[in-house]
């Protein structure tokens, strides 16, 4: 989850698609130059320790963009796939 923060953060789509789900990424990825990511808060995590093929992180981001701040908060599930977490989805109740 940090990873793709940091990814984010530094405006890095490929890093980004490779650390996504097949089944679920995207051809492309554009990410809003002009949006200024300034900060990950992980709230709770279930799963995705060691023995784990699954993992949900819930987390806050904050942005500005356009000078104004904004906040995102998600549950994101991971899997594990070929050895490596993965992003799959948002975690919808």
């Amino acid at each position: 989850m940090r990873s793709r923060y940091a990814a984010f953060a530094v405006g890095d789509p490929d890093y980004l698609l490779r650390s996504w789900h097949r089944d679920t990424r995207p051809a492309r990825l554009h990410l809003d130059p002009a949006q200024r990511w300034t900060g990950l808060r992980v709230l709770a995590t279930e799963q995705g320790g060691l023995f784990d093929a699954t993992g949900t992180v819930e987390f806050r981001a904050h942005y500005r963009e356009g000078g104004r701040p904004g906040t995102l908060t998600e549950r994101s599930r991971f899997v594990r796939a070929d050895g490596r977490w993965v992003y799959l989805d948002v975690d919808r109740p």
